[in-house]
């Protein structure tokens, strides 16, 4: 078919909404890594105010998409079932990540927005730090679960 079918286009949305999480993630990082060994506290208060855009905007929404258009392939593949070692290792991981980014990470950001608000510059840099110790382990459970997804372990 031209266009593709139905679980190429659900492949293709998976991949991309993992492109722009984990690639933001990392980005994140980096940036993140980069302004606290600057300890310039407007880059800290810049970068604190961004991450309430950037998680609802992107992250949030991308790891959704990831979901959803995994689950919606293993639906239409009659390859795939929920029985498959491999789909529940990537399941898990998605939580993992998941309970770390929205138990850990939000609650980091938001002490280290109170921090800046009251001016307390190390506190905002030690929050940061944790957000950052966070972010480093979504990105670790996400390369593991893309190698779950490349290698297929169990099937």
């Amino acid at each position: 078919m031209l266009l593709g079918t139905l679980y190429e286009w659900l492949l293709l949305l998976h991949i991309l909404g993992a492109m722009v999480w984990f690639g933001g993630l990392v980005a994140l990082l980096v940036l993140a890594t980069r302004m606290l060994r600057r300890r310039d506290q407007d880059e800290v208060a810049r970068f604190v105010g961004n991450l309430r855009v950037v998680g609802p905007v992107a992250l949030a929404p991308s790891a959704a998409l990831v979901l959803a258009f995994g689950l919606w392939m293993v639906i239409d593949n009659d390859a795939w079932d929920f029985g498959q070692t491999w789909i529940w290792v990537a399941l898990v991981l998605f939580a993992g990540a998941f309970v770390v980014g929205a138990g850990f990470l939000s609650r980091a950001a938001i002490g280290a927005e109170r921090a800046v608000a009251a001016g307390d510059e190390a506190q905002a840099a030690a929050m940061l730090r944790r957000w950052s110790w966070g972010i480093g382990l979504i990105v670790l459970l996400l390369a593991a679960a893309t190698w779950d997804m490349v290698f297929k372990p169990g099937l």
